[in-house]
Formats: C-alpha cells, structure tokens, sequence
C-alpha cells in the first residue's frame, strides 16, 4: 500500500456550501487548506437549487428567524451571531453580487443565479491558495486515521492535521449528498441520527381519476389545518402542489416535521385542507345554498363558490355521492377538506434531510468529542429548516464555524 499523502494543514471534505465556507474560514485565519469533492465540480446542489432563481436567505428579523429551526434553534442560533442572514448579505456583496429582499421576504441574487456567485467563490478561494481535489469520494478511516478517498485511480489516503466533513445529508444523491457516509462516522463512536426526509412531499393514495386528470394542478392560495402531538390546532396559508401520489410544495415542505412525526407516530397524519379561505363558512353556507335551478353540481359548485377544475375533483375524492348533494356537508369538506396522508415521499425527492450527527456527540465549535480534530458542518448535522433561505444560511455558518474553529486549534499547536 502507497504511503499516506500527508498535508501540512486542514482537509475539508464536501465541496458544498458548507465545505466551502469552511475551507475559506480556515484559509483566511492562515491555515493551509486541501479541500476534496466526489464529483467533479464543487457546488452543484447549490447550482441546481438555484436553477429557479437562488434564495441565498431570509429578511425575517431574529429572534424568529432562529426559531425556524425548531428543537435545534437554540444550537444554530449560535451560529447564526457570526454569520446570519445579514452578513451572508455582505458576504455575497464582497463577491460583487447585489441582493434584493422579495416580495415573500425570501432574499435573491439581482440576477437571481447561481453560477456567477459560485464561479467567483471558488475562484477566490483558489487565488487565496485553497487546493481543489475533484473525483475524490471519502469513504472513512484507515486503521490509522488517515482519511480514504476513492479516486478514478484507486484509494488514495490522505493524511491531515484537521480535518472538517461537510458531506451533506441524504437528499439528491446524484449531486453526491447520499448518506452513505452515516456507518463510518458512527463506527467512530460518533451519534448519529437516521436520515430522513425534510421539506418533502407525501403520499396521499388518489384515485387513477384524480391522480391522471389534476396531477401537477396547483392548489393557491389555501389554508392548511393541522394538529400536534398535543392535539393543539395549527394552522398556515400558502400554496401547494397535486402530485401523481399526493401532495408537494412550499405549504407541505412547511409542515414536512410535523407530518413526518405524526406519520411515524400513528402511522399516518391527518391534514385539512381549507381550499376557499377567502369566504367565511356562513357566507359559503349561504351561496351554496341557492337554488341549482337544473344546474349540474359542477356549475353550481364553480357559479356560487367558484369552485372547479382541481377543487372540485378534491371535493368528490372525499364525498360520496350522497353527501355531495347536501350543500351543507360541501359546504363544511370545503372549508375543511380532510385528507390522510399515508407516507413522507422518498428522501431522495426530498429538498433536504433531517438526521445526521448528533449535536450532542459535537461541542459547541462542532468537533467530535470522540474524534479530537475532527469537525463536522452543514446539513450532514441532525438539525431541520423550512425552505425559504434558512438551510442555505445555517449550512454556511455552520461550516464558517467549524472552519474557525479548526484553524485555532492547528495555529495554536503550530500545525
């Protein structure tokens, strides 16, 4: 077996936007850095989660912007000091790119692209002395300690004097964020949590009818209810998306913890659906209560309620045939329309994942206390976030973090 390749400084292994941030973390305290990427290029679920336009963050003050994360808001608060939703701002701006706040409070590019604001990170970082090594796919430790890589050539170990792995979570795969890196992590001692789905789609069970005519139908606006492990009600506005299966979008990735516990709770998850929020229940009563006059269900239902196409399909997958000709019981499916949700759709649909290294298995720079030296960021780490900016946000102050980290332990022992 060839000798390690021993690297005077840190590694950082996952070129995503956490490995990246770390890797410029470290650089700019002075620390040589190698960073290592399974693919070819670095970035490409950020590229791809740009494609419609890149949310690099929210507008959203703190302290509610640091409460979107839930159990963990406590921890990314923390992160979110040295690196928020602001000073991601003025990181983009000292790259030249410009950002607006939009309508939704979510925070794009001018451009709204992806590619130039990464083209002009990695070419900084590698005018800053950061060495690339693509087609390098870590797959654990040598008997050593030495990091193994899987290259085109064969293994190749790689020997640091830190190191920090932002591998990412388990959701689209095929950008390199495939999970598998879960057995060798927790065979070090390290607590890990399974992986599963966030910000996710679920399977209802259409009928063929429903599911061939309306799949890809929008649902905007409507209100969706829902109740917690408490039996507290909840409820939130927005917009989403019939599937083949069920149901997507930004409304159902909002409620994606929720739903997915209450799934694995009771082995199933009750969500209704307000699909007229615009007319109170008295006034719905009251319009549909008017004389048909001869007219068909459906002209009734898009006359007085204006109510059809995909609303109307949803309507009938609940009642039956005689509970549609009771106006009063449409009147109340309409306003809250019930539906079952059976399953979280596979966590390689998902946007994101939840799971991943405990943060208690980590102190509160994010080194493992079973792996002295070793530092763990991004979505990799058991913590959630709703869509909208505050996955991306947390990732990179995350990485930011464990970066710094890093190189005050490297510069405080001479390396």
């Amino acid at each position: 077996m060839s000798p390690a390749l021993q690297l005077p400084g840190l590694a950082v292994v996952g070129g995503g936007p956490a490995g990246l941030m770390a890797a410029e973390a470290a650089r700019a305290a002075g620390v040589e850095v190698d960073l290592f990427e399974a693919k070819g290029s670095v970035g490409r679920k950020f590229l791809i989660a740009g494609k419609g336009g890149l949310n690099l963050t929210h507008a959203e003050p703190m302290p509610g912007f640091a409460l979107r994360y839930g159990p963990r808001a406590e921890p990314v608060a923390a992160w979110l000091r040295d690196f928020g939703p602001d000073e991601l701002r003025a990181w983009a701006r000292g790259l030249g790119v410009d950002t607006y706040i939009g309508s939704s409070r979510r925070v794009f590019p001018l451009d709204r692209k992806a590619a130039p604001l990464l083209r002009g990170w990695v070419r900084r970082l590698k005018d800053q002395g950061v060495r690339f090594h693509v087609h390098h796919r870590w797959t654990g430790w040598d008997g050593d300690g030495a990091l193994r890589m899987a290259t085109p050539d064969g293994e190749r170990r790689v020997r640091a004097a830190a190191c920090v792995l932002a591998l990412g979570g388990g959701s689209w795969p095929q950008l390199g964020s495939d999970g598998a890196w879960t057995d060798a992590v927790a065979a070090r001692g390290i607590g890990v949590a399974p992986l599963v789905p966030g910000n996710c789609g679920f399977d209802v069970g259409w009928s063929t009818h429903l599911a061939q005519r309306h799949a890809g139908a929008p649902l905007k606006p409507v209100v969706a209810h829902w109740r917690d492990a408490g039996g507290t009600g909840h409820a939130l506005q927005g917009e989403c998306v019939i599937t083949a299966t069920g149901l997507e979008g930004s409304l159902i990735y909002a409620l994606s913890v929720p739903l997915r516990e209450a799934i694995a709770r009771d082995g199933h998850a009750l969500l209704w659906l307000d699909l007229v929020p615009g007319r109170t229940p008295e006034r719905l009563q009251r319009d549909l209560a008017r004389p048909r006059n001869g007219r068909s269900l459906s002209e009734h239902l898009r006359r007085q309620a204006n109510v059809d196409g995909v609303r109307a399909a949803l309507l009938r997958e609940v009642l039956d045939a005689e509970a549609l000709v009771d106006m009063g019981k449409v009147a109340v499916a309409l306003k809250r329309l019930p539906l079952v949700l059976q399953r979280p759709r596979p966590i390689v649909e998902a946007i994101s994942s939840g799971g991943g290294v405990r943060l208690e298995a980590l102190d509160d720079d994010l080194m493992a206390r079973a792996l002295p030296r070793t530092w763990f960021a991004g979505e990799m780490l058991d913590w959630e976030a709703p869509t909208g900016g505050y996955l991306l946000t947390a990732s990179m102050a995350s990485g930011l973090r464990a970066g710094r980290a890093a190189a005050r332990q490297l510069l405080a022992s001479g390396g």
